[in-house]
């Protein structure tokens, strides 16, 4: 996706639930951007992944530069097709 690249992989335990990670680099910007980005992340995840996330897997966010400039509803839009992708 234009603003991220979505992670999943199943850990293989009999746990069921979902864990996430969040990565920005330091290329995308300075403190600010990177926790906005972050924080942008984590409501992304607290909303989505309940619905749309895989049972027992590790899904990893990494913040790619075209992210910060995009508004909230195409990053969520972007993460629902993803992870619908990654549920196939």
């Amino acid at each position: 996706m234009p603003g991220f690249v979505l992670l999943v992989r199943p850990r293989g335990d009999d746990d069921p639930t979902m864990r996430i990670g969040i990565t920005v680099t330091k290329k995308i910007g300075n403190a600010v951007v990177r926790n906005r980005m972050k924080r942008r992340f984590r409501a992304l995840a607290r909303e989505t992944l309940p619905d749309l996330g895989i049972a027992g897997a590790d899904h990893v966010l990494i913040g790619r530069a075209g992210g910060v400039e995009r508004d909230y509803a195409s990053l969520a839009a972007e993460l629902k097709r993803a992870l619908k992708k990654v549920q196939q």
